[in-house]
């Protein structure tokens, strides 16, 4: 009986997806833009020093590295804004001398809140004794709320799309029935010189920000009438 009653349920249930057979659907993609221009900005520096004694090496770099961490404080760089990426000390084989020598090494990021004040902590970055600059990435504190707009341009897009193609048949669209979303958040790639031109040109313009896109891409199914 039980057995009855399970075919029975499967039967009926087969018959009424025949009955109601699923609504055709037109899919389209959308996409919205929105641009801004930047207003913060990671930086990745690096210290580094060479020597035949390890000690000595790693003694030389943590000299540094502190006086770039007092700078930072001085500058008012919150210490949650900064971090040490990674720290190294190679021992190196130099064949044709037959020597070793050793290498230490510390990358630090930056985040910087303020744009403005990017020129001066770059500076003083320098004279700490930093002696690379490995890149700065820019990005906009705004960053959610606009991408919350090109969000809606995207499905807006998407919608007329789906409504041009429906009219051209003499039909309609009707709900959505599927929607996902692809982000491409690309950064600003920066105008910007030398380390030793940005010392020696104190107050000079020495990078570009130039503006931000921020991309949403969506795909949509709408129900077509």
């Amino acid at each position: 009986m039980k057995t009855f009653t399970i075919s029975l349920i499967l039967f009926s249930t087969l018959f009424m997806n025949a009955q109601n057979p699923p609504k055709p659907t037109v899919d389209v993609s959308g996409e919205g833009t929105v641009m801004v221009v930047p207003d913060q900005v990671a930086i990745t520096i690096r210290v580094e020093h060479e020597g035949n004694n390890p000690k000595e090496v790693k003694q030389m770099n943590d000299r540094v590295v502190n006086d770039v961490f007092q700078y930072l404080r001085k500058a008012g760089i919150d210490e949650k804004y900064v971090k040490t990426e990674y720290m190294n000390l190679n021992k190196n084989y130099d064949y044709n001398k037959k020597t070793y020598s050793y290498v230490a090494n510390q990358t630090i990021s930056i985040q910087l809140k303020d744009l403005t004040k990017y020129e001066s902590l770059m500076n003083g970055l320098l004279e700490t004794g930093i002696n690379r600059i490995n890149g700065i990435t820019f990005s906009s504190s705004k960053a959610s709320e606009l991408e919350s707009q090109a969000r809606i341009k995207a499905i807006l897009q998407a919608k007329l799309k789906a409504e041009e193609y429906a009219s051209a048949l003499g039909q309609s669209i009707g709900k959505a029935v599927h929607i996902s979303e692809f982000q491409n958040v690309p950064n600003p790639m920066p105008m910007y010189k030398s380390a030793m031109m940005m010392s020696d040109s104190e107050g000079s313009q020495t990078m570009a920000p130039g503006e931000m896109e921020i991309k949403v891409l969506v795909n949509v199914s709408f129900e077509l009438n």
